[in-house]
This record gives structure tokens, sequence and C-alpha cells, in this order.
């Protein structure tokens, strides 16, 4: 590390729970003045990075809009929206897909499609189209011509094609963490600035496909400046109430922390999920009719097709408020050949169009998201409004799509680990200097972390090839992601650490096959500064010998001087106790057998989406020969392929349980579905909560609904909700928070427990279009998968429970990065290091340090407490940016909007009005004081 600061100019980005402000003692024109209070999620930044100036900025912004097509104040208004859904990867990987290969598996080009559509919209100025993923997107446009690329940009800025969503993917919303999601936003939206300017930035939010929606997606896209937010998948139940009530176009208020309007976002469910209408598909995949408009022909069928479109319409209108509907024109891999689309919509549009002549009030128009959401907006209306999410998702009174919150538990983790590698990566690019940004690390990591995001990948919903090819594209990006050597310096002193020596489990023995032959393995604590690193050194005792470590009978009780863990000397159940309170916590792990979809009340089985076990009652597992070692650690195995161990570290809060399951046996022609349970004496009056994509957290009610009234059919698949990072359950005495390892899904079956799904195998497909069921083998387990993972287990009064289980989780998402080096190190090597002068407040997380141009770095700092949780954290924090890094020189910043891609004070989103007195859920939200 060089003795000299470097200088840089600091993009910042803020996420903030309650209110930070930020002193910089300068008096630049560019930066914020001391003082200057901002609040939840907000942005910053420093330098202009390819963004234009203002004045052409708003010019061209303008004109996008003035590209919408006319309307008419007194008819029906159909807006036709010609779009395709590119999954990026789900039946074919992502190169498949953009090239079109494997068209054994399904007949889909991407670089097709695009190529098709610019040149059907050349030959008619009124045609328009919308585009999503960025990551098909820009390999397409890196193989054009510049004279092509000039073209397109000639479409962009006249509104012909319009980006909608923008990200790198079309993010899943139930098993991302939100970090990651910000991360592929800015990526995706960041190359459509660069390339395209103010009209490239979309407006929309679309996402038409992932299956359920969770607040804090709605709360980021508000905050990244999109006006509005769409979607296709709504429960059936809640569907049929909304289209009665008229509420298909609401306000969400995404956010109880953020003052509104700043988390409130315009949402409108889709009438199709985001297929055409009936008997309206003209791709080459359909089988509808086309449009036949020649009078001498015998088959001419043009008063029959809008006599049927016009049906359509008006049925279509009774369920949504203003005179203005939304019809999506496309579906997953359409417009390879877009002439076949083109050509009818466009005598759809003029044979509907000319019966206006006769009297009839229906308008058809070619239109796009954010011109059909101008019209809502110019209507002037008040909106229902809600404040919960839209999980679980369920098509079908026994189709729950909660299965996805767990399928592929190995893929989930492997997702985790490389994003909390990527940004420690990040950090060391920024704070090894400019030297560290001449080697190999590269955008191929960040390119896999982002396509790891789609709906189909970290979700676990994809074939098994593909999700093999989305764990070699991880791996491939670990290798670009290295240690810089920058970061040593000499003149520190050694650290020192006590190490016990800890048999190998046998679980371990059999997890690693023929892969190791360690007999011992090391277990200790390490404590690491802020933003930096420590060394440990591991050496053999002076004698050659290694470690012995001593084996004891079961104890009766661990514990330190929070926590107490007994264990019940028949089965080996452990309960947990919290020394003053004494309130018992009994954990068990048990499974569902997987309905098979032979049974009287459904054909549904269990799948890769859905969950559906076919009995209430999950089937125990029994502890057998429980043991224990020196280091406070019990190990268990309640059957041959499910085992535990139970750790508790000395000055810590959290009782550690670590988990192994597998191969899961299928030799009783019956897929499994293992969890674990907790079962206490907490008081919860079926009241529980989960957090949303690893932010704010959300209360649950068992068997309820804030905004409908929930007919029940599934009692356990239908009470399961994504865990991203923790869940709780507490009474005004205690609260037991469990932070999960990677997502998760789970729920409180009962009162005072929770559960949660650990792995799944599954025997048969559940028809939602991946066409395999979810049975994981790999040449190393032939026999099926062996997951294991970890949940941490703290038990609190509430007052205190959040200041404890936020860092905590934080710590599990974005984990220590482990290097290791053979020999003796450089005596001048440095042993530990901290790119921060002091530790930031408890309240205050740094999310983001990554190098964003030559001079310049995207910092994203959070106030990571709601402003309910914490009589303490919740609180306005001040950082003074300058006293921040110990190698940085802040020498000024501006503000950018939560994705980096607009200037915060040119954010101008549209203003709604809510409906007064809806929307919030019909739950107590107390406060956890």
């Amino acid at each position: 590390m060089a003795a000299r600061k470097q200088q840089l100019a600091v993009v910042l980005l803020f996420l903030l729970g309650g209110v930070l402000s930020f002193p910089l003692g300068q008096d630049r024109k560019d930066a914020l003045t001391c003082g200057y209070e901002v609040s939840y999620l907000y942005s910053f930044t420093a330098l202009c990075f390819g963004l234009r100036g203002k004045q052409q900025q708003v010019a061209k912004a303008a004109a996008a809009a003035a590209s919408c097509h006319a309307t008419k104040p007194n008819m029906l208004n159909v807006h036709l929206v010609p779009h395709t859904h590119d999954d990026v990867g789900w039946l074919k990987t992502v190169d498949q897909y953009f090239y079109g290969d494997r068209n054994d598996i399904q007949h889909a080009g991407v670089q097709y499609i695009l190529d098709s559509v610019v040149d059907q919209l050349l030959k008619n100025p009124d045609r328009r189209f919308i585009y999503v993923e960025t990551a098909f997107f820009y390999r397409w446009w890196k193989q054009q011509s510049s004279s092509m690329q000039q073209t397109v940009r000639q479409l962009v800025n006249e509104g012909r094609l319009e980006f909608v969503n923008g990200g790198w993917c079309m993010s899943d919303e139930a098993t991302t963490h939100y970090s990651a999601v910000i991360d592929q936003m800015t990526m995706g939206l960041r190359f459509l600035n660069e390339t395209f300017g103010a009209c490239g930035r979309p407006r929309v939010a679309w996402h038409i496909d992932p299956f359920g929606h969770a607040r804090e997606h709605a709360s980021m896209f508000a905050q990244m400046g999109y006006d509005g937010f769409f979607f296709g998948r709504l429960d059936y139940q809640d569907r049929a109430r909304r289209m009665m009530a008229k509420e298909q176009e609401l306000l969400w208020r995404a956010s109880d922390s953020l003052t509104p309007p700043v988390a409130d976002l315009f949402t409108g469910i889709l009438p199709n999920g985001y297929n055409p209408p009936e008997g309206f598909c003209w791709d080459q995949s359909c089988d509808d009719p086309p449009i036949r408009d020649d009078p001498d022909l015998e088959d001419y069928n043009v008063d029959d097709v809008v006599k049927r479109f016009m049906a359509i319409a008006e049925n279509q209108a009774l369920v949504y408020k203003t005179n203005h509907i939304i019809m999506t024109m496309g579906s997953d891999f359409q417009y390879e050949n877009a002439n076949l689309w083109y050509k009818n919509l466009d005598k759809l549009i003029r044979y509907v169009n000319g019966l206006q002549s006769n009297s009839s009030k229906v308008n058809v128009l070619y239109s796009t998201p954010s011109c059909y959401l101008q019209e809502l907006h110019r209507a002037n209306l008040t909106w229902a409004l809600k404040t919960d999410d839209f999980f679980p998702y369920a098509d079908s009174a026994h189709d729950f799509w909660t299965g996805y919150f767990t399928s592929r538990p190995a893929l989930k983790r492997y997702e985790r680990i490389s994003n909390s590698n990527l940004q420690t990566c990040n950090q060391l690019e920024v704070l090894g200097g400019p030297v560290s940004r001449k080697g190999p690390f590269g955008g191929g990591d960040k390119k896999a972390m982002a396509v790891a995001q789609h709906h189909d990948a970290v979700s676990g919903t994809e074939k098994q090839h593909v999700a093999n090819d989305y764990a070699r594209k991880l791996a491939s990006g670990w290798q670009h992601c290295q240690v810089f050597q920058s970061l040593t310096e000499a003149d520190t002193s050694s650290s020192v650490s006590v190490l016990k020596v800890v048999p190998v489990s046998k679980a371990t023995q059999e997890v690693r096959r023929n892969r190791g032959f360690a007999v011992n393995e090391l277990v200790f604590q390490v404590q690491a500064p802020p933003l930096g690193y420590s060394t440990y050194s591991v050496s053999l005792l002076q004698d050659g010998s290694p470690p012995t470590s001593t084996q004891h009978r079961t104890p009766t009780v661990i514990q330190n001087k929070f926590l107490k863990v007994t264990f019940d000397p028949d089965t080996g159940l452990l309960s947990t106790e919290t020394c003053p309170n004494d309130r018992p916590c009994v954990c068990v792990c048990s499974r569902y057998n997987a309905s098979d979809g032979n049974n009287s009340l459904s054909i549904q089985p269990s799948g890769a989406y859905i969950f559906r076990p076919n009995s209430s009652t999950p089937f125990p597992f029994y502890s057998l020969q429980p043991q224990s070692s020196v280091v406070q650690e019990v190990r268990q195995w309640f059957s041959p392929w499910v085992s535990q161990v139970v750790r508790l570290y000395a000055d810590s809060r959290a009782l550690e349980l670590e988990w192994t399951v597998g191969p899961v046996p299928i030799d009783d022609s019956l897929g499994k579905e293992v969890i674990t349970r907790l079962d206490t004496s907490i008081q919860t009056g079926e009241y529980f909560y989960t957090d949303s994509n690893g932010r704010e957290m959300l209360q649950r009610k068992k068997d309820f609904r804030p905004t409908w009234q929930l007919k029940q059919s599934e009692p356990i698949a239908g009470n399961y909700y994504p865990i991203n990072s923790r869940a709780f359950i507490k009474d005004d005495v205690d609260q037991l928070t469990v932070v999960t390892d990677r997502s998760q899904g789970g729920g409180s079956i009962h009162n005072g427990s929770l559960e949660i799904m650990l792995h799944r195998r599954l025997l048969y497909d559940d028809v939602r279009g991946v066409a395999e069921p979810l049975n994981e083998t790999s040449d190393i387990f032939p026999e099926g998968l062996v997951v294991r993972g970890r949940l941490l287990l703290s038990l609190d009064r509430p007052p205190s429970a959040a200041d404890a289980h936020r860092p905590l989780a934080q710590e599990v998402v974005l984990q220590p990065l482990l290097t290791f080096t053979d020999g003796d190190l450089n005596p001048n090597t440095r042993l530990e290091f901290s790119g921060l002068q002091a530790a930031l407040p408890p309240a205050v997380h740094l999310l983001t340090l990554s190098q964003w141009d030559k001079d310049s770095v995207l910092l994203r700092l959070e106030h990571q407490f709601q402003s309910w949780e914490s009589k303490v954290n919740s609180q306005p924090v001040t950082v003074n940016l300058q006293k921040l890094f110990s190698t940085l020189d802040v020498l000024g910043m501006s503000e950018l909007n939560l994705s980096a891609n607009q200037w915060k004070d040119e954010m101008k989103r549209f203003d709604w009005t809510p409906q007064k007195g809806t929307g919030r859920p019909n739950l107590p939200l107390t406060s956890l004081q």
C-alpha cells in the first residue's frame, strides 16, 4: 500500500434506514454542505460519468414522451405493447438462448429477435417495441456495425424502441438479496445510459414473470427513479377480488420507514399475465389464424377478428379503472420473425379503428408501458393503496409457488458466497490503488453474478444443465477476482490466536468422499477490522506431532455468559435457553413427503416451483449417538442422511447449527422436503416476521392476507414465505431470531414455532414448464446431492433483539473472504489492515465500495435499521466522509439516484394520490421496543 493517500472524487450512493448527515468541511458546488440530511435509500456521486448535459437530457426525454401516439378522450383506448420475454437462462443456457442453439429443447434465438424487430420497426414509423434484458441486448449490440448502432440510437431517440426495466436481467424477487439486485440493475442501466443517454433510461419497471413480488423490490425501483411497475403474476384469489373492485392498478407504499412518496410506486397488474389475448397470438410459435382480409377469398375473417377483439377489450375495460387498457402482444422468445406479428397488428389497428366512423368507441394504438402509464397519470384519479407484499403466490387452490424459495439450496448458497466474494474484491480494487487495476480483475464476475439474479437462476427453477452453467459462470468469475498484493505493507506486529483442534466429523468424511484425507479441522474465532483483513499463522507443535482433542460423553449443558443449551438425554434434541429468562426452544429435524399428484383434492405434485406435501404433519427424525468435543460442540445424527453440529462460541450471542442433509433417499418412490423446526414457549399469537430481500422486516400471520379474505386450501405451503436472511418470532418477553446463510422458505405453522426448509428432492415435474423433476445428482453424488448449511439462532429480549440480529445477518451475507498461502510470509508483510479510519456507527453499514472510473469510486452506505426497530439505532447518524477512509481523500461528491444512472436533482417522478383509508394491513404493526 502506498504511504500517500489516493486523491479521488467519490461517487456516493447511500441506502439509509433513518437519517444520515454528511459533513464534508469543504465549500464545493458539487459537494453536499455540512449538515445536509437525507433519508433512507438516497444516493450521491461526485463526477459526471457518461451522463449528458442537463438541458440535452431534458430535451431528449421530452422528445421521447412526445413519441407516444395520441389517444382519444371519449373512447376506450387500447394500448398494444409488442414485446418479447427472453429468460436469461431457463430451459437452455444464456449462450444457447442468445445464439438459438439446442432448438431441440426450445426454439429460441434472441439475436434473431433483435435483428428482425429492428428491421420491422424501420418499415413503419407507427410501430413500437419494448426490450427488457440488457444482458442479451448488450451481446447483440457489440456485434452490430457502427451504422446499425446509429440506426438503433435513432429508433431509441424517437421512442419507437423503448427499454423497460433495463437491469442485466429480470431478477427474482423472493430469493435475491437487495445488494445483488442493486448491482445487477446498476450494471444494466449504466450500459443503457452510456450508450443511449436519457432516451435509453427506462421509466417503467417490468417484472412480468417472477413468481410473487417483494415489497423491497418496489422500494428499490421507486428510488431508482421509475414512475411505475408492471407485473403479470398475482394470487388467483387476490386477482379475483381486485377485478371486482377495479383495483388491479394501485399505489404501492413500499416502505414503512421512508417518508411518502419516496418509496411509493404505481403498480399495474397486466390482464393476461404477459401473453396476448386468447386468439390473438401471431408469432411463428402460435397456432392462431392470421387476419385474412381479401374479401374475394372464402376464408375472409376480418369481421370475426374485429368482433372478438372488441368483446375482449370491452370485457377487460370492466375490471380496470380508466378508459385506457393495456394488452401485451408477445410472449416467451417471440418476434424471431417479427413480420408475422407486425403485419397482423397493423391490420388489427386499421380495421378496429375503421369502425369509429360507424360510432365505435374503441381506439387501438401501438404503445409502450411508459406511454400507457402517462395516460393513467393524466387521468388524475385516486388509487388503492397497498403496504404489504405479494407473497405467497398461488395460481389455483392447491398450487402454491413456495417450493422455489428453497429449490437448489446448493446453488443458492454458491450465489450468496459469490456475492460476498465480489463485494470484497470490489473493495480491494479500490483500496489497492491504480496498480490493482492492471491485473486480471474484470467484468466476468460481475456479469456472472448479475445473470444469477434472474428469476430462473438463483430461484432454482431451471433445468439441471442450466443450473450447472450458472455455477460454472460464477466459478469463472471467481478466477478474475483475486486478492491484490498491493494491500500488503510493512511494520505491523503479528497477530496471535488460540486454536482448538477438532476431529473431522463422520458427516464431513462422507461429504468429501475421496477429495481429502485430513483427520482434524481447526476451529477458532477470528477478528477482522472493518474494510480490512487480518492474518493468522498455523503451525505444528515443536515435536512435530499434531495437537489432539479429547472426546467426552454428551454434556447436559453447554453455555457461555449469554446462552445456555441443554440436550435431552434420551432423544439428543437440543433446547436453548437464555440464562435470565429460562424460555425453552426445542429444535427438531423433520421432513414432508412430497405429493405425487395422485389424490382426490388435486393432481398437482410438488416440484421445482410448487410446494405441496402429501400431509400436513411432518415425519420427525430422532437423534442418534450425539457426540461432543472440547470446543463447545455437539454432533447429532437424526438419520443416516441428516446430521447437525451444534456450536457455541465464547462471547457469542448466537448458537450455530450446521446442518448436513443428503443424499435424500428415494427408494420408497417418495420425494422429500426436509425442514428444521424450532418449537418454543413464545406466545406468538400465530404472528411471525420475515425479511424482504434481506432489507426490511414484514409481519406475517398464519392463514391471513392483509388485503383480502383468504380461503386457505394448503395449510403448510400456503403459509410459507421467502426468508432471504432472517426470520423471527416474538412476544413481550423474548424474541427468537434465525439467521440463514442463503435464501430459504419457511413459516410459523404452529403457535410459538418457526420452521425452515433445508433441502428438497422430488420425483415429479410440477407442470410449470421446466419439464424435469427437481432430482439433483452429480458425478460425485450420483445417489443424490448432499447439502450443508448453517443457521444462527439468537434468543434476546425484544428491545435489544434488532440491535443484535441485523448486524449478524449482514455478517453472514457479506462474510470475509478466506485466502491461504503455504510457507513463511515475507517479514515485511502487513498482517492487519483497515481501509477505514474508525469503525462505522452500529446503524451504518458499508454496502458497496467499487471503482467506477479512473478517478472516482462508487460508495453505498446504508442506515440499516427501520424507523420503528430500535430505540438507539433507528435514530439519525452523522458520518464524516473526510474522516471515513484511511487511504482515500474525498475531494467531493454529487448526488445520484440509487441505480447511479441519473442525477438525483433531475429525478422527477409522477405524483400519485392514494385513496383514503386503504392499504394498511389489518395487523398490529407493533414496535420491537
